[in-house]
């Protein structure tokens, strides 16, 4: 089974490892790649927004399962899927493809100080990547000539931190336009990659209860989290044919 639908996204049914080779020979034929990280946060947003919807579905190349919510929604529908693969680790890991490989990289999204962080980190660390754009998402530029910006930089991956669904849109935008990288919304990684804002320590995230940690760091986001309860609600009916 290639593709396991939950609430009407279909995620990849791919390990890590397969992601990982599967990307490599995108980027080896210069294939224009659309990948979306999704979590229940994401698939109910969707639900709810029928221009998200459209772009996962016609639109993305891959759809991981970025959030143990997900993959136990999947068991919970009798087809389960392999792993979660997250955005942040796929993000770190692509990024040190593009060291190793010297690849042009465009950044944007997050706060100006945090992106600008961001770049110095990669010139400390990947010093073989060739930044070609590092924009903070305080733009309020229209998405089209962002996205005509970027095409303009020519580069070999792309990664949008504004939140969805906005950093969807504008990757939808370079995809249609065949734009030959491998874009990726990346979410809230700039804030954590910088350094500015710290991951879930490695025990929090092997028992998968890393938005537990994000939660007692940042109390705000409860309202966020509500969004979880509902979700499992949902597939509970999706599971019993119910709309």
């Amino acid at each position: 089974m290639d593709k396991v639908n939950v609430l009407g996204v279909n995620f990849d049914n791919k390990t890590f490892n397969q992601f990982q080779n599967e990307f490599i020979e995108r980027l080896n034929n210069h294939l224009s790649t659309f990948v979306v990280t999704a979590n229940p946060e994401i698939v109910m947003a969707a639900n709810e927004n029928p221009e998200f919807i459209k772009i996962l579905k016609q639109d993305t190349d891959y759809i991981t399962a970025d959030g143990i919510g997900i993959v136990k929604a999947a068991k919970m529908l009798g087809k389960p899927l392999p792993e979660r693969v997250t955005g942040y680790d796929l993000f770190t890991w692509l990024m040190s493809v593009a060291n190793d490989r010297g690849s042009r990289v465009y950044l944007i999204g997050a706060k100006p100080q945090v992106i600008h962080a961001v770049q110095a980190k990669v010139a400390k660390e990947y010093p073989n990547i060739n930044l070609v754009g590092a924009d903070d998402g305080y733009f309020k530029t229209d998405l089209e000539l962002v996205a005509r910006r970027i095409q303009k930089a020519q580069p070999d991956m792309v990664f949008a931190a504004l939140g969805f669904p906005k950093q969807e849109k504008l990757l939808a935008i370079l995809r249609r336009n065949e734009t030959p990288a491998l874009m990726m919304g990346v979410g809230g990684s700039f804030d954590v990659f910088s350094g500015i804002v710290k991951r879930a320590p490695e025990a929090f995230q092997k028992t998968h209860l890393e938005w537990f940690y994000r939660l007692i760091t940042n109390p705000s986001r409860f309202r966020r989290m509500l969004v979880l309860p509902q979700f499992v609600v949902r597939v509970e009916q999706s599971k019993r044919g119910k709309k």
